[in-house]
């Protein structure tokens, strides 16, 4: 059993991003600027934006950070979108979900530049996507698919089951891993809570993608021996020994599935860091014009 170390992958990432930053800096060309939009107080969210603002600072991008309170009326984020869609030095942004329930988190996406919108949500990205042309992908499948790539996981003529099917996570990466070329080329079930005998489904996969966000739910009996297993769960659960009271795991039972596994990531330490290097990625894509010339 090998660990799909995400810390260590997205630290390579980054040096690799910061030295095209500085060819960049060197020949006088912009600097790539990422702007975050925060809404509200959910602690999550903050964790997230902050660990962004972080990354950007490490690999010399320029960030910004809007904050405003959760009573913000719709109308006033749909002006902020507005402004930064129009923000020359802004390459991309994202408004991090979820927003406080009087906002229609739908109206908001769809009001994002789609040249912009480097979380990779907006159906024009979404759209172009699922027919193989270029777009920002969505960062966590994205980070996903570079993670099967440079650790060199075989992916052609492979099973791969994929548990949730949220246009964030389920969705995309069920497109992206049966689309053709590498990392891709697989048979691809989507598994959701309608699924009969989910366990059955998943004991045929080479590889499992599980983001269904439940603690622990995929079992070790549910997988073969041998199988890539990529856990998108990031959960908290009580924990009496930790001195926070808890501790993070994923949607897989690790210390029952990791034995059985050839390739597994942790939680933490897996895909999460992972999506935000994919974020990071998008928006050089932005500053450079590459997917919308």
């Amino acid at each position: 059993m090998q660990l799909l170390d995400g810390k260590l992958l997205s630290e390579n990432i980054k040096l690799e991003l910061a030295a095209e930053v500085d060819t960049l800096r060197q020949q006088g060309g912009k600097i790539p600027h990422l702007a975050a939009v925060l809404v509200g107080e959910d602690p999550a969210s903050q964790v997230y934006v902050s660990s962004k603002i972080k990354s950007c600072e490490q690999v010399g991008f320029k960030s910004s950070l809007v904050r405003r309170p959760a009573e913000t009326s719709e109308a006033e984020l749909l002006q902020i979108v507005h402004d930064l869609n129009n923000d020359p030095d802004v390459d991309g942004f994202i408004v991090q979900l979820p927003l406080p329930k009087h906002i229609n988190e739908e109206r908001i996406t769809l009001a994002i530049d789609h040249r912009k919108d480097v979380d990779g949500f907006h159906p024009i990205n979404f759209g172009r996507m699922a027919q193989g042309m270029p777009a920002f992908l969505p960062a966590t499948p994205f980070g996903i698919m570079e993670m099967l790539r440079r650790y060199n996981i075989e992916t052609s003529g492979k099973h791969c089951v994929v548990l949730g099917r949220s246009n964030i996570v389920g969705t995309p990466m069920s497109l992206l891993l049966s689309r053709k070329g590498y990392p891709g080329d697989c048979t691809v079930t989507l598994t959701h809570s309608r699924t009969k005998d989910l366990p059955a489904e998943v004991r045929r996969a080479d590889i499992i993608v599980a983001a269904i966000g439940i603690p622990q739910f995929v079992k070790g009996d549910w997988v073969r021996e041998g199988a890539v297993v990529i856990d998108v769960g990031i959960n908290r659960i009580p924990d009496a020994s930790k001195k926070s009271g808890s501790r993070l795991v994923g949607d897989v039972d690790f210390d029952a599935v990791a034995p059985r596994c050839s390739y597994i990531t942790p939680v933490p330490g897996g895909v999460g860091l992972m999506t935000v290097t994919a974020l990071l990625m998008n928006t050089l894509k932005a500053c450079r014009k590459e997917i919308y010339p």
